[in-house]
């Protein structure tokens, strides 16, 4: 069976229609806190999502960012760690940290008659947080083992080599905090980091839930007023993309390799924007994609390839992830490209086109179709300086997007020659297929 034949025998999804546009209320605060509100009374809960300002050069950042949001809820001047879970488990809710090279995350969750308790521990959080020396110390332990584990994964060795070649000495230019400069942290390190960077000025707290809004928003000003903080710094720009050889990165004995491709995407608010979803979802974007179909469902060479477009505040990116058994490595690379090349030479088929776009458009709904789901959406919008029309101009850009935008868009984008690739993987053994693909060059 050919692979149009198996693509013919996808059953026709259905049309997804037009959700109505939720209604957020807003409010800056005098500290500069930003206040999204969205009542929906589905489910008695309210979720809440935090997003701090954290951008900052230099690695010694990055281990001291990824500590802080490990150790953010070990305790306060008034409570401990455990005394802290207990309460927060108390309100029937949860709260939890992250941190990338854009911002601190706070994401959490409670029934919504106890919104105000759930804002007043935050509250107390943000303000008082105290780093007690016994616990900073093991977590930092914990987070360097873990570091360290991580990056003896093929895959996360795949992904650090990739974004190294994408943005060199640009912050987005690793995932992972080098584990020997998380050893050296400091708890007074980390203290200095919170009273300077954990700030109210230029963070947007998101509320969904069942809740009244101009209540809720009274209740944040009430317990996060007084919140005060340095100025966020901002967001260096990403150095231009510098295509070139194919890099191996070497582990000898490697029973499989790990393909990765990147290269630059354009933003959510760009024109060609809604083409360039469409385009990945053709190409890689979801399983019915010429990608799975190719070296997945025809040639077996691999289990999940995929691919996707990441937001991030100084710029988006395109990436591609497969990985493979060793001895077919050239063949699957080959496959890779051939199928980039064909989407910026040919457009898509008209059922190909259509599939992607009603996938594309029920995914987006599905994804705020909860109060979870559209917290965090609508936090990430804000956060980009989108607002909330977007969950209903882009599935509308969506239906208007045409065969040829698509192929302009892929030309520009997916063209093997604008895209970076790494390997990681036996070089011995793979080298040879490899170099019949282009120039390629060594490393560990």
């Amino acid at each position: 069976m050919t692979t149009s034949e198996r693509v013919s025998l996808i059953p026709a999804v259905r049309p997804t229609l037009p959700a109505e546009l939720p209604t957020v209320v807003e409010r800056t605060l005098p500290n500069g806190l930003r206040v999204l509100v969205v009542a929906r009374g589905r489910v008695p809960l309210v979720e809440l999502r935090l997003r701090i300002p954290f951008t900052g050069t230099g690695p010694e950042h990055a281990a001291r960012a990824e500590l802080l949001a490990e150790t953010l809820f070990t305790g306060t001047a008034r409570r401990g760690r455990v005394e802290i879970a207990t309460a927060v488990q108390a309100l029937g809710g949860s709260l939890s940290t992250g941190v990338d090279a854009d911002r601190l995350a706070v994401v959490g969750s409670a029934l919504a008659t106890n919104l105000e308790p759930l804002l007043a521990i935050l509250a107390e959080v943000l303000t008082e947080a105290a780093y007690p020396d016994d616990e900073f110390s093991g977590e930092r332990d914990r987070v360097v083992e873990d570091a360290t584990m991580a990056l003896s994964q093929p895959a996360v060795i795949a992904r650090e080599a990739l974004l190294g070649r994408m943005f060199p000495g640009h912050p987005y230019g690793r995932a992972v905090a080098d584990p020997g400069l998380l050893a050296q942290v400091s708890v007074g390190q980390v203290r200095d980091l919170h009273a300077a960077r954990v700030s109210p000025r230029g963070a947007i707290l998101t509320l969904v839930g069942d809740i009244e809004a101009e209540k809720a928003l009274d209740a944040v000003e009430a317990a996060l007023g007084d919140w005060t903080g340095g100025e966020p710094e901002p967001v260096p720009a990403v150095p231009a993309l510098t295509t070139g050889p194919i890099i191996i990165v070497n582990r000898p004995g490697a029973v499989q390799t790990n393909i990765r491709l990147g290269g630059g995407a354009l933003d959510r608010s760009a024109p060609g924007y809604p083409a360039q979803r469409l385009a990945n979802t053709v190409f890689g974007g979801y399983f019915s994609s010429r990608l799975v179909n190719n070296i997945r469902e025809d040639k077996g060479y691999t289990y999940s390839p995929r691919s996707s477009v990441d937001h991030y505040l100084a710029g988006s990116r395109f990436t591609l992830a497969a990985d493979v058994a060793t001895d077919v490595t050239g063949p699957a690379l080959l496959e890779v490209f051939y199928e980039l090349g064909r989407m910026a030479v040919l457009p898509p088929r008209p059922d190909e086109l259509e599939a992607a776009r009603q996938y594309s458009v029920g995914t987006m709904a599905i994804g705020s179709a909860t109060a979870a789901g559209l917290a965090s959406t609508l936090s990430a919008l804000a956060g980009a300086g989108i607002g909330v029309e977007y969950l209903r101009d882009h599935p509308a850009a969506l239906t208007r997007v045409t065969a040829e935008e698509v192929l302009a868009v892929s030309a520009e984008l997916l063209a093997p020659s604008r895209l970076v690739t790494v390997l990681v993987g036996d070089a011995e053994k793979i080298t040879d297929a490899v170099a019949a693909l282009g120039p390629v060059t060594t490393a560990g």
